[in-house]
């Protein structure tokens, strides 16, 4: 992975994250928070509470990266094929920049809820009234799992990389770039989702998700029409 493919990740990520995830995941965030985390112990607690809720969402990242790795390893037989697969993604990140700012109803058209379904009911029912620490690493893996339109994209950023190690590595990133926002809505949740901050924010990750989208379209162009410079200029 290069350079600009890792901070495009961790930009896109953030950014995503600031105006999609606070929309997506901010109640379900807020909910276990007010259900599990007592505000009257020490602070060092709750915040390791939290911790440990998005170390269990990065692992189930980690899973559907290394997944789909997998599967691109298989699938990805010529450098056609990758580059086909970067023209998608380039043309779904577009769609998603478009959607994010309002234009579009994109990403909620594939987000599918889970929440209609029993075994998720039972599940999130089981972990929510339990205070153990390992029932937030469980809560956050679940999470994790939950339909999303940036984790779809970043899925199909790790079968682009043809490898279950990168293709973990890559939801890794984007986990991690999720977390300050993630963990800032369990903590100072009204300030991130202020509405003034909030528009700002998705106008912002709109145009640059955008863009990025148009660097990985012209990616799979090299890709499919001229293989030997795509290796040098943008792998």
């Amino acid at each position: 992975m290069e350079t600009i493919d890792i901070l495009s990740i961790v930009t896109v990520a953030f950014l995503g994250s600031l105006g999609h995830c606070i929309g997506m995941c901010g109640g379900f965030v807020i909910a276990y928070t007010a259900a599990k985390i007592d505000p009257s112990i020490d602070r060092t607690k709750q915040y390791l509470a939290h911790i440990v809720y998005n170390f269990g969402r990065i692992i189930s990242y980690m899973i559907i990266g290394a997944f789909f790795g997998f599967l691109g390893g298989i699938l990805l037989i010529s450098t056609t094929t990758q580059g086909i697969l970067y023209v998608i993604i380039g043309i779904f990140m577009i769609l998603m920049g478009i959607s994010l700012s309002g234009n579009l109803k994109f990403l909620t058209s594939i987000e599918v809820s889970l929440a209609k379904y029993g075994f998720f009911k039972n599940l999130f029912s089981k972990l929510i009234h339990s205070k153990t620490l390992p029932s937030f690493f469980f809560l956050g893996m679940l999470n994790g799992f939950l339909p999303c339109g940036l984790v779809y994209f970043f899925a199909a950023s790790a079968a682009a990389t043809a490898s279950v190690f990168w293709g973990a590595v890559v939801m890794l990133i984007f986990g991690l770039s999720t977390v300050p926002v993630m963990f800032g809505l369990g903590t100072v949740a009204g300030f991130l989702k202020s509405s003034q901050f909030r528009v700002a924010m998705v106008k912002i990750a709109s145009v640059v998700i955008v863009l990025y989208g148009i660097y990985i379209l012209y990616k799979g162009y090299w890709f499919i029409f001229d293989p030997n410079a795509s290796i040098h200029t943008c792998h």
